[in-house]
């Protein structure tokens, strides 16, 4: 920009010039004038159209998701469960990615949050030092018309007095008036410089810019928040097989689509816009101007060339000559008006009027300092690099961020629409057939079991008895096997009595070998046979085993 150093001079960055290269189109498609203009409907029209194409995805999206649940609503078809731990895999792995793609949005809202914060600090700057070069000129116009009227007022009432030596006068008020006259002068030269920069008031755009961002920035970190939430969820339902936490994500998986692809309209729209603010932010800042001087003095802060001259110089001169002539009118005016006018308090008066003249040139002085290019250009470099180096690169992760997690959130939201629907919950046991030609038959294992607890028991129900039913039988079995010794409890396991079957096995073995599971010898009672089970042969150990797995549980 023909500034003397390379690090005064402000260079767009490459996202800039990427975002700013998208086509600007109107309605119909004509191409339209990319300057950044937020007044402009058309201009405005060309971004809107822009936002519109992730829109547009989210809903032919939604249409494909919407058809694909409606398919799979009514699938009940088994799956093997390799298919529905392959499916897992792929909700944890895509869960991960999704987790790092919102990771992103919230580095790039960080980054552009602190863009905008910086660039308002220097905005507050630059207001800063506008407002003390309209305090200084005001200073001036104070001290002159205001504090050294008084003087001059005074010393106007003593003037007029009338006087012998009418050449005297002539002189004295020949000087007063011009001491007046350069008063005023200096007094205008300095609301010259102040009236154009009246209408650059940077305190509420400043103000308004903090109040958005104090709502978007903690709006965005809470909606990327959610999206990590949401994300941890499906995680917990995957690891867990939990089919409640899988269902939900399905729903709010939906919102979670809705809410990415609509963040990237905005983020895209806003993206475009910076990058067209960033390619000419000077250009822009003079547009904005009111007047012909304005857009003079704006074009001077913003590039601050050398060959370009101060446009408050002129008035600054005029104002230090002006200010000088009082100086000089107020000496040639002391001894004359002193003679003619003796033991009035002239000499007072002079020394006050005198003061306030100084007290002004050392505002004028300031004002040259604070009106120099330099200081304001600064400020005005910080926060255009602050916004379109810092903030522009946010806003472009932020971008970039949504529109990944939109897509995984629809791959997320797909496949878990595919899982939960063949998970089934988890039986506490497993179930037997009770009609499995090698198990005995209920009747059978009923009796059995009685029989086995009346032998183990020594019961003296006659032969002709029929037994006690197979749940008090079963009922008492297990009260013996809760009381009794840890030994006999494990010989005494689901109502067979290990005992006996150890007392006979080398008198019956070759007896026991001929009989086929699920039978037993029939053999009469003989209360004289000895052993606890009256002679009688215990009930195989494979045949205990058998009546617990297909009746007791």
């Amino acid at each position: 920009m023909g500034v003397s150093s390379p690090d005064d001079a402000y260079s767009y960055p490459v996202l800039a010039r990427l975002l700013h290269s998208l086509p600007h189109v109107n309605v119909s498609f004509h191409p339209v004038n990319s300057s950044f203009e937020p007044q402009n409907p058309v201009y405005l029209e060309s971004l809107g159209i822009l936002g519109s194409i992730p829109a547009a995805w989210l809903i032919l999206t939604l249409l494909v998701l919407l058809i694909y649940l409606l398919t799979r609503c009514c699938d009940r078809k088994p799956r093997p469960s390799r298919s529905i731990s392959a499916l897992k895999v792929t909700l944890a792995v895509v869960s991960v990615l999704c987790c790092a793609a919102v990771g992103i949005g919230l580095y790039g809202n960080d980054d552009l949050h602190n863009g905008v914060v910086q660039t308002l600090n220097e905005g507050k700057q630059v207001a800063l030092l506008v407002s003390k070069i309209r305090n200084q000129t005001e200073d001036i116009e104070r001290q002159l018309r205001i504090q050294a009227e008084r003087q001059i007022r005074d010393i106007y009432n003593i003037i007029q007095m009338p006087v012998n030596n009418q050449t005297l006068f002539n002189q004295v008020e020949g000087y007063f008036k011009k001491l007046v006259d350069n008063r005023n002068l200096t007094a205008n030269y300095a609301k010259d410089i102040r009236q154009p920069l009246v209408g650059l008031n940077l305190t509420s755009t400043i103000v308004f810019g903090e109040k958005i961002e104090s709502v978007r920035w903690p709006f965005t970190m809470a909606v990327l928040s959610i999206l990590l939430i949401l994300c941890v969820i499906l995680l917990v339902g995957v690891a867990r097989h939990n089919r409640c936490a899988l269902i939900a994500f399905s729903v709010c998986g939906l919102l979670a689509v809705i809410a990415s692809f609509l963040m990237a309209s905005v983020y895209l729209a806003s993206g475009v816009a910076l990058g067209d603010l960033c390619m000419a932010p000077d250009k822009f800042v003079e547009d904005q101007a009111s007047s012909d001087l304005s857009k003079e003095i704006l074009k001077y802060y913003t590039n601050c060339e050398r060959a370009r001259a101060n446009p408050f110089t002129q008035r600054l001169r005029e104002a230090k000559t002006t200010v000088d002539n009082m100086r000089v009118n107020l000496g040639n005016m002391i001894k004359p008006a002193e003679y003619l006018y003796p033991k009035k308090g002239l000499e007072t008066k002079f020394s006050s009027l005198r003061n306030d003249i100084n007290a002004a040139e050392k505002f004028i002085n300031s004002l040259t300092a604070l009106v120099d290019c330099r200081t304001l250009h600064m400020h005005y470099l910080r926060g255009a690099r602050a916004l379109c180096n810092v903030g522009l690169l946010g806003l472009t992760l932020m971008l970039v961020s949504a529109v990944l997690a939109g897509l995984l959130l629809t791959a997320l939201v797909w496949v878990d629409s595919h899982t939960w629907i063949y998970i089934r919950k988890k039986k506490d046991y497993h179930q037997v057939n009770e009609t499995d030609p090698y198990l005995p038959p209920p009747q059978a294992s009923q009796a059995i079991a009685a029989r086995t607890l009346q032998r183990s028991q020594g019961s003296s129900y006659p032969p002709d008895t029929p037994p006690p039913s197979y749940t008090s039988a079963l009922t008492h079995s297990r009260a013996m096997h809760a009381t009794a010794p840890p030994h006999e409890a494990d010989l005494l396991l689901d109502g067979c009595d290990m005992r006996s079957a150890e007392h006979n096995r080398g008198a019956h073995m070759s007896h026991l070998r001929g009989h086929t599971l699920g039978r037993l010898p029939s053999h009469h009672h003989d209360p004289a046979a000895p052993g606890p089970n009256n002679g009688k042969y215990a009930t195989l150990s494979k045949q205990c085993k058998t009546l617990e797995s297909s009746d007791f549980y």
